[in-house]
């Protein structure tokens, strides 16, 4: 399998490459260079197969030619194999065609955590492979910073390097991450939003001589690997759905656009998905952009549902280069156009194609509150801030009666207890593997949203130089 960036400048690489570089040179985002196809009988035949395995057989194509091929199936077992749930991503169903897919079984109960647990063991066996090392810079607005940090604490070959918005994530999203005492873990408080983490992320990836002297790789979903791997959850569901003899549709709560770019790229592979229904809060930049074919940025605001409280939504770009057909030319214009001004427009008819897959919808707090209230008195189940905001968008989505539509469920409820407590009146619990969280002591750096400072905090604590 041969990779290609967004932005045409870059060379071609292989997954090994992909993986370590993150971004592309060109500041471009990998994509394969060609989908990988599965039939509709080579679909149902992976039906029955467990998580681990599904994976290791939807992987295979993406890392043909890797040192991993050999591997993914030991690397899927091993990656999963500690999930706190025996069927890893179970479905719940809450009404007739409605149901909630619970990504949150994994060690920082969080949807990241079914790409992460995966990518680290990818970086060590590739590391390994060519006695190298290499300095993970990223950025999180709450769930990608622990998952990482889980997955690549204590490995001799990373040092990681975390910046979260100062003030802007739940305690508990915080804790998960200043509370790890691994000595190659690098907490960082950005004053200034997640926005402006993963611009200096962005940053530091384009000052090449910077890139090179630490061998700076990347685990937000800019990593191909990252979106890879949750392509794998989409294809569960839809097979335990009727898949691929019915369609099956997914409402998505998003703001960085990796997560349902996955289940993009399934639909890409063969698998039968009617639609799409993206949900947003109230930075509802990609609501905006399905409602009027226009990207446009504007200030961010505190919501109850911080991990999308984002107005760069770094993964459109990957599905603009699909829309424009591979166009990278188009691609590189209108990304121009957004760093320089903060907006851009699509091509009507690029739009209209895009209309053809997906729709949106915003909700605010109060919305948020009362679809956790709601759900919690119809059936019992309790939704984290996120998870109710898909729920909403399923909902409201105009989706044929008979199609089923699964709602991804991000993140455990007892990571937003406030938000929670404050919309059903009962605070939920920590999973037992978290007791004690609340109470460690935390270890983190507090810096400005300043590029030159960040990067000599990174440069004099990395191992890489």
């Amino acid at each position: 399998m041969r990779y290609i960036s967004t932005r045409g400048r870059a060379a071609e690489l292989g997954f090994d490459d992909v993986l370590l570089a993150g971004l592309a040179t060109d500041g471009g985002l990998y994509v394969p260079k060609t989908w990988p196809q599965f039939s509709s009988a080579e679909w149902a035949a992976l039906a029955g197969l467990d998580y681990p395995s599904l994976a290791a057989a939807i992987l295979a194509p993406f890392v043909k030619g890797s040192v991993v091929e050999a591997k993914i199936g030991e690397l899927t077992r091993a990656a999963y194999g500690s999930f706190t749930h025996k069927a890893v991503a179970p479905l719940v169903q809450l009404e007739t065609n409605l149901w909630t897919m619970e990504l949150f079984h994994g060690p920082t109960i969080a949807f990241k955590d079914y790409a992460l647990q995966l990518v680290g063991l990818l970086f060590d066996h590739v590391l390994k492979a060519r006695g190298s090392r290499i300095t993970v810079v990223g950025a999180t607005s709450g769930d990608t910073g622990s998952a990482a940090i889980e997955a690549c604490k204590d490995r001799a070959a990373v040092d990681i390097f975390i910046m979260h918005p100062a003030g802007r994530v739940s305690e508990v999203q915080r804790r998960q991450m200043t509370t790890v005492t691994s000595t190659n873990v690098h907490n960082i408080a950005v004053a200034g939003t997640f926005d402006d983490c993963q611009s200096l992320v962005k940053e530091m990836f384009a000052d090449t001589r910077f890139r090179d002297e630490l061998n700076l790789s990347a685990v937000n979903s800019i990593n191909w690997a990252r979106i890879m791997a949750q392509v794998v959850y989409y294809a569960w569901a839809a097979l335990r759905l009727g898949a691929p003899h019915k369609e099956v549709a997914f409402a998505v709560p998003t703001g960085n656009f990796g997560n349902v770019f996955a289940g993009y790229v399934a639909r890409k592979m063969g698998l039968p998905i009617a639609k799409f229904a993206v949900g947003s809060n109230r930075n509802d930049i990609l609501t905006r952009y399905f409602e009027t074919g226009a990207m446009t940025a504007l200030g961010v605001v505190p919501t109850l549902s911080p991990s999308m409280d984002i107005q760069i939504s770094s993964n459109f770009e990957r599905l603009l280069f699909d829309a424009y057909g591979n166009d990278a030319d188009a691609v590189t214009g209108l990304m121009d156009r957004f760093k320089q001004s903060g907006a851009y427009t699509v091509d009507a008819k690029v739009h209209a194609g895009i209309l053809k897959t997906f729709t949106s919808t915003r909700v605010d707090d109060d919305g948020t509150k009362r679809v956790i209230s709601e759900t919690y008195k119809a059936t019992g189940y309790v939704l984290d801030p996120h998870s109710a905001i898909g729920v909403a968008a399923a909902k409201a989505a105009k989706l044929a009666p008979e199609t089923p539509v699964v709602a991804l469920a991000t993140a455990h409820p007892a990571k937003f207890p406030d938000a929670v407590e404050a919309a059903m009146g009962q605070r939920p619990a920590l999973p037992p593997h978290l007791a004690g969280l609340l109470t460690r002591p935390e270890r983190f750096t507090s810096l400005p949203n300043d590029l030159d400072q960040i990067k000599a905090y990174v440069r004099g604590h990395s191992r890489s130089t």
